[in-house]
């Protein structure tokens, strides 16, 4: 099996980059249109557990079984179920204009199905849709953020095909009740966390170990409910449906190697493209994912997996059924080649290790750390395989760094570092790659309840004090810096050398162009979008204040001077 065109693209693209070009930062605008957004998931915020009817998720029997942290729960969580006013205003602070939220399955039909619908669940919606709006500020809803209702857990959950016709009724109910004013819906987020660590390595609720059935009904699930909208919404509300797909970004250990180039492409298969090679390509499994089961079952003297099979009409079903490519990313990893022999298991079936290069900046969750750069390279890696062919935008719908409780509550130095170079990296990707991003979402609004974790990881831009029972909010350094971004649209260009050029009333301003900000390797082989940008910039800035640029040839290498003419005669034709 070849490794795919997009994949041998996006390493060659960047390969040659080095990391000081790499690293640089753009001073630039988003699209005038760019969407700002921030979140919270239903279990993790809401609390209120058992009030108004609500039934009892996979959550809060995983938590009260003594599974989390400390023995934490989210019985009371931030206590958003009752502080609906309270989390609007802080939104409105942040000035935000989209706001992306979760249901609570079990809040709206405490069993899972609609039968036992709750009335008082479906106005809490109703209140929060409203006031987002009265403040001008969209919502972007979640159907399922992997809080099951016990209920359907207990007829096996996602192992039960029945459960396809039950998240459909749920969809339906949904889009009927909150469509009128919801535009954008996301039927799932982050499925792969739910098969692989909800019944795949069993550190999520249920803790059931079989997640290829599971995906197999996730992708059905999310179809269907995707129809249910086409067929009897779409029309009328003019909507979006789409799903909220999470990936890390993958390098080879060792980029000279086609064996680790392969064990990258496998793993960005085996995590991102279970799902999404589905539904945005030709509705079943990327062949990469496939073969690599068929040859492992064929060495093996027992069979390691089975993948269920679509049928032709599944197929049709599945392919296309997403309005947008919605990503959650966090981290990226380096994967090597390894021989997993014959047990099951990701890792093994799929033949690859993860590794984290030393020299990357950690965070208090042992899995993420700060690697911005590989934000921008999947970005164009998605765009290349799957919404090129779709035709859809990518909304990024969740990235956030956790910080510990126990450190700098407000200051969070690290959280801005993070979110600052991330965006830029979408920034990037936008400006300089062409890639169609539309929206930007930081998770999340506020300290929540992190699974396994409890409250001892902290995402949120805004603190709380999970010690005071009435629960206070109080905004983080984070929180400014990104209402700033928004306010912004982007990151505003340096202006201090011109502005000092203008007092001192020349009217001529002769610089040198670094070959190596232009040309990292010293040839056309590869051109620094970010670095040719910066000198737009700078002629821009010197233009708008009726400084004349001059350009100091002499000291322009001859293999930089097509640049220099490029730029000069970009800024002629304007």
């Amino acid at each position: 099996i070849k490794t795919s065109h997009s994949l041998q693209v996006s390493h060659a693209s960047f390969s040659s980059q080095s990391p000081s070009v790499r690293d640089d930062f753009l001073n630039a605008s988003f699209p005038n249109n760019f969407q700002w957004a921030v979140s919270s998931e239903s279990f993790k915020v809401e609390g209120g557990w058992s009030e108004g009817g609500k039934g009892e998720t996979i959550w809060d029997r995983f938590s009260h079984e003594g599974h989390v942290f400390e023995n934490q729960t989210a019985d009371m969580a931030c206590d958003s179920y009752n502080k609906l006013d309270y989390d609007v205003y802080l939104l409105r602070g942040l000035m935000t204009r989209t706001f992306q939220f979760s249901l609570s399955w079990a809040r709206i039909f405490p069993t899972g199905l609609r039968g036992s619908l709750s009335e008082t669940g479906v106005l809490y919606y109703d209140q929060l849709i409203n006031t987002l709006l009265q403040s001008g500020i969209e919502p972007s809803v979640t159907l399922h953020h992997w809080d099951l209702p016990q209920a359907l857990q207990e007829k096996g959950g996602w192992n039960n095909a029945s459960i396809v016709e039950a998240f459909k009724d749920f969809a339906d109910f949904c889009f009927s009740r909150y469509g009128d004013r919801v535009k954008t819906w996301s039927t799932f987020s982050s499925p792969w966390v739910i098969s692989h660590f909800g019944y795949g390595t069993g550190d999520h609720p249920p803790r059931i170990t079989d997640p290829v059935v599971v995906t197999f009904n996730i992708l059905r699930s999310h179809a269907e409910a995707w129809h249910v909208y086409n067929d009897k919404y779409r029309k009328q509300q003019g909507g979006k449906v789409g799903v909220s797909l999470n990936s890390d970004w993958t390098e080879p250990q060792n980029p000279s190697q086609p064996q680790d180039i392969e064990a990258a492409e496998r793993y960005l298969h085996f995590t991102l493209g279970w799902f999404a090679h589905p539904i945005f390509v030709n509705g079943d499994y990327p062949v990469k994912l496939t073969g690599q089961i068929l040859e492992k079952n064929k060495h093996c003297s027992s069979e390691v997996a089975r993948l269920p099979a679509f049928t032709e009409s599944e197929r049709k079903r599945i392919q296309g059924t997403a309005d947008f490519f919605g990503l959650n990313h966090y981290t990226s990893y380096l994967v090597s080649q390894v021989n997993g022999g014959c047990l099951p298991g990701l890792n093994n079936v799929g033949d690859f290790q993860t590794h984290v290069d030393p020299a990357w900046p950690p965070t208090v969750s042992s899995s993420i750390y700060s690697v911005p750069w590989g934000l921008r390279r999947l970005l164009n890696y998605i765009s290349d395989e799957y919404t090129s062919v779709s035709g859809v935008p990518i909304y990024i719908t969740g990235n956030g760094v956790p910080t510990g409780y126990n450190t700098n509550l407000l200051n969070d130095t690290q959280r801005v570092d993070f979110l600052k170079k991330y965006i830029n990296e979408a920034l990037k990707a936008i400006n300089l790659d062409g890639v169609s991003v539309e929206r930007f979402t930081v998770q999340s609004l506020m300290d929540g309840f992190e699974g396994p974790q409890g409250y001892s990881e902290r995402f949120g831009l805004h603190y709380v004090n999970f010690d005071d029972m009435d629960r206070p909010r109080t905004p983080k350094e984070s929180a400014y810096v990104y209402s700033q971004i928004i306010e912004n649209n982007g990151f505003e260009p340096n202006t201090e050398d011109v502005d000092m050029l203008k007092r001192l009333k020349v009217t001529h301003y002769r610089f040198s162009i670094s070959w190596p900000r232009v040309l990292p390797d010293g040839t056309n082989r590869f051109i620094n979008e970010a670095g040719l940008n910066y000198y737009h910039r700078l002629v821009d800035a010197l233009l708008a204040v009726n400084i004349q640029p001059q350009v100091r040839k002499h000291v322009t290498p001859s293999k930089c001077f097509s640049c220099v003419t490029k730029l000069f005669m970009m800024k002629e034709n304007k």
